[in-house]
């Protein structure tokens, strides 16, 4: 029940009919006693700088989370950016001050590496492929270079893009290998598919089958896509005998970080 005294976040995309925050916020909410909701906004993109501006005098609007296609366009528009964002140049969290400053993270490879983790998977010397350079393969491909990984490879259609990306995390983690260059998969320990590639069942996948049949038996195989919730590239890697990790997993992982950033939960919800 939202009354007047309830203080909302929100979730902001487009399309966003498929995310998952709004059931998993609110109903961590109602369990837990709060009178705080999280409200869906489907925005068009010629709109958003009235919305940031809305959202600065918002006063029962605590923060936002931010989903595709919006992560990085709304980076440039707010007073202030953890290391992490800033680096990235993309947000997927905003917490609103009091004074009405508009503070943003981006914790997508934090909850992502958290839901990994619970798969048996540790990142440290470790072989992984992430599939995708914008805003949430960004942010994967970040962690994962902190966490230590031994080889991080880069897989884009946009070539360019993936190479920027290549080499702003090269800079930033001198002593890792980066690159965007594979020939199969067979020695990654991790695949992850961060583009919406196999969203709203198109059936698609991010790489050509022939590609995806050289995945190994021992690799976590990971989507970032929420619905379905098994997309046919994790379908093909379980047939496979590989671990799966699906895009609710790593929404519901990050849950506490987007909650923390925003005031409204702890770290550890």
């Amino acid at each position: 029940m939202i009354r007047g005294s309830t203080q909302l976040v929100a979730i902001i995309g487009s399309p966003i009919a498929q995310v998952k925050s709004p059931e998993n916020f609110n109903a961590w909410f109602a369990e837990n006693g709060q009178d705080l909701a999280m409200i869906a906004v489907d925005m068009a993109e010629q709109n958003l700088a009235g919305f940031i501006q809305a959202l600065r005098g918002w006063n029962n609007l605590r923060g936002c989370v931010v989903t595709v296609p919006y992560k990085q366009v709304l980076a440039s528009q707010l007073d202030g950016l953890s290391k992490r964002a800033a680096a990235l140049g993309s947000v997927n969290v905003i917490r609103r001050e009091a004074d009405g400053r508009l503070l943003g993270d981006n914790v997508d490879g934090e909850g992502f590496l958290k839901a990994a983790r619970a798969h048996g998977f540790q990142p440290a010397e470790r072989r992984a492929l992430v599939i995708g350079s914008g805003g949430v393969g960004a942010a994967i491909a970040y962690s994962l270079c902190e966490g230590g990984v031994r080889q991080l490879v880069i897989a884009d259609l946009d070539q360019p893009r993936a190479q920027a990306l290549a080499e702003r995390l090269q800079a930033a983690f001198p002593q890792l290998e980066i690159g965007n260059r594979y020939a199969s998969l067979e020695a990654f320990d991790l695949v992850v598919n961060a583009t919406p590639v196999g969203m709203g069942g198109t059936g698609e996948t991010p790489l050509p089958g022939v590609l995806l049949e050289t995945l190994s038996p021992a690799a976590l195989v990971a989507d970032v896509v929420t619905s379905p919730v098994l997309t046919p590239f994790l379908e093909l890697a379980r047939n496979l005998g590989c671990r799966i990790q699906t895009g609710p997993e790593m929404a519901r992982a990050q849950m506490g970080n987007l909650g923390a950033h925003m005031g409204v939960m702890p770290l550890d919800a």
